[in-house]
């Protein structure tokens, strides 16, 4: 890391000076750099050429504007459904929000929290209450929210797609990232200071997903067939679902608050929803009576505790990133990299129902106050 600074940043909604050409489809159409979800599935923000839009899915509505300025953001992260908001700037030689630095932005104060400046290029940014999280090609830094000190400096695998996820509950602090080797998981209790590291593919991994407690760990590789469900705690395989046959790139994996369902976007234009035993998740008794499945595969049929289909499917363009996340009631949501949001719902099985399918930018922004962490 370079440095570390607090600064105002009131200026980062004007207007600024800028070199590098747009051209005539960018001015008449927005285009999206990036789309992630919030922690809980409750909103998500958009990263743009132009700033970035924040949007809220019971019912779904635009909750902030941002573009008032054409230094866009790669990477756009949001705390819950808060004022606070992580940014990094798209590239341009001449932005003042450059792919190195982190800008932590309060909205309500309209002023920057903190920056963060590093020797490469950021490649991902994750939020808890305690903790700022930044990812770079080969390392990942721990921050305290509080006051900016770097609590852990993680080495990893070269990790292109700046993977990493997070436990949100205050009483836990889990954090998931690429190990050393590839096809490796590496889960810290940032807490207790313990570290466990997970082989759980024999290719390298694309995806993962922690649970909000951090008690769960969804993982997928570069084949894209498989997706696999472990205890965090102590590595423990529980469950495994076959996506499909053919090679393809998975895009989001998330698991379902109520730990119920697990769902899986891909470049194959189709979502998977796959229901996870009761038998394992119900008590933590249960998860622990689980770690001998590995044992039990080599004695009972391979039916019982091979790969899974999924539950429910739904098709999607093909030619769209989408991200998934979970809504209430048997409800699967979907933000794509298109400007599309989608909800649908799984409760018989088989092909999903879509109830809502809308274009987020035709959206106008609302009154409704964020929350002031």
């Amino acid at each position: 890391m370079i440095f570390s600074t607090v600064r105002g940043i009131g200026s980062l909604l004007k207007p600024r000076t800028y070199n590098t050409p747009i051209d005539e489809a960018a001015k008449g159409d927005t285009k999206i750099l990036s789309v992630s979800w919030n922690q809980d599935w409750s909103g998500f923000i958009v990263g743009t050429e132009r700033g970035f839009n924040v949007y809220s899915c019971n019912p779904i509505k635009q909750s902030i504007n941002r573009e008032t300025h054409k230094s866009g953001f790669k990477i756009v992260e949001m705390l819950f459904l808060s004022n606070l908001f992580a940014l990094v700037g798209n590239g341009y030689s001449n932005s003042e929000y450059p792919p190195t630095k982190v800008f932590i932005w309060n909205d309500h104060t309209n002023s920057c929290f903190c920056e963060l400046g590093f020797k490469s290029h950021v490649l991902a940014v994750k939020l808890r209450r305690e903790h700022i999280v930044v990812v770079l090609e080969t390392s990942v830094y721990v921050y305290s929210f509080n006051n900016l000190k770097v609590l852990a400096l993680i080495e990893t695998v070269v990790n292109p797609r700046g993977l990493c996820c997070v436990s949100q509950v205050e009483a836990k602090a889990v954090l998931a990232c690429p190990g050393l080797h590839p096809g490796q998981v590496q889960v810290h209790d940032l807490r207790r200071n313990i570290v466990k590291i997970i082989k759980a593919h024999d290719s390298d991994i694309v995806c993962m997903s922690l649970t909000l407690d951090g008690s769960l760990l969804a993982t997928a590789s570069t084949k894209g067939t498989l997706i696999r469900i472990f205890n965090s705690l102590d590595g423990t395989l529980l469950q495994e679902f076959r996506r499909g046959m053919e090679r393809a790139e998975i895009y989001s994996v998330a698991i379902s608050s109520n730990l119920k369902w697990v769902a899986a976007s891909s470049e194959k234009g189709t979502l998977h929803v796959f229901h996870l035993r009761p038998d394992i998740l119900s008590s933590p008794k249960n998860i622990n009576r689980s770690s001998s499945l590995p044992l039990l595969r080599g004695i009972l049929p391979m039916y019982s505790y091979g790969n899974e289909r999924s539950f429910a499917q739904f098709s999607l363009p093909v030619s769209t990133k989408f991200m998934v996340g979970f809504g209430v009631e048997n409800t699967v949501l979907l933000v794509g990299i298109d400007g599309s949001f989608r909800r649908c719902r799984f409760d018989e099985g088989g092909e999903m129902v879509e109830l809502e399918h809308k274009c987020f930018f035709s959206l106008t922004q609302t009154d409704d106050a964020v929350v002031v962490m």
